[in-house]
């Protein structure tokens, strides 16, 4: 049985991807129209499989892929006990984002979890309901401020445009991706300190679910070796 590989299906994050392995001996091409998602790797007994950076995540956990590319903060989000469901084989140094808590620049006095936890508190005494945070993040940002203690809080999904969803008064603070901090800037959000919730990249995962035979266990060795891991 080959090797499946599972890498992001465009954008810059495939072509990074690409790269990576590019200059560590292994060819990967997209082969056909750019509708197909077909490829094709070089150098190694492996069948590239192309699909969404969030579909990844799931094809580790189901074991339909042996391997795969995606950001680090997708696996974690998406799989419960996800270090039980894959292993972390390498970080590969780019698509870095730090999934971080902002709240309104007006907000002058909350700049800490700690602060967060009071303004919550006096807000849901205030209006009645707890106040909102919006995130398509629900699992890290509920584990993150159930280890600050945070309580007085409800999760609103947001799946795009997270950063408007205060000033659109669908939200009181949000939860979400960010580079460079500028779109937060644009919307007069700040990040809260203490660190982020998480900092991803892309990451090269092992499905400890795919059935790995005898000779899938040898192509692996050989590939880690070929990729210096």
């Amino acid at each position: 049985m080959t090797l499946k590989l599972g890498v992001p299906s465009k954008g810059r994050l495939m072509e990074k991807t690409f790269q990576w392995f590019g200059k560590r001996g292994l060819t990967l091409s997209r082969t056909g129209s750019e509708r197909e998602y077909a490829g094709a790797v070089e150098g190694a007994d492996i069948e590239l499989v192309l699909l969404s950076a969030g579909e990844i995540p799931r094809e580790l956990s189901a074991g339909r892929i042996h391997l795969g590319v995606t950001g680090s903060d997708l696996v974690r989000e998406k799989l419960s006990l996800w270090d039980q469901r894959v292993e972390e084989l390498a970080l590969m140094g780019f698509g870095h984002a730090d999934l971080i808590l902002a709240v309104p620049v007006a907000w002058a006095d909350v700049d800490t979890l700690d602060d967060l936890d009071a303004v919550a508190a006096a807000f849901r005494a205030q209006h009645g309901h707890r106040l909102r945070i919006a995130t398509k993040y629900h699992r890290l940002v509920r584990d993150y401020l159930r280890d600050a203690g945070v309580a007085d809080y409800q999760l609103v999904d947001s799946q795009g445009a997270t950063e408007g969803t205060v000033k659109n008064e669908t939200a009181e603070a949000i939860a979400d991706i960010t580079s460079t901090g500028e779109t937060l800037r644009a919307n007069h959000l700040k990040v809260l300190g203490g660190g982020p919730i998480h900092q991803s990249q892309a990451t090269l995962f092992r499905s400890r679910a795919a059935d790995w035979t005898v000779e899938d266990r040898a192509e692996l060795k050989r590939l880690e070796g070929i990729l210096g891991l």
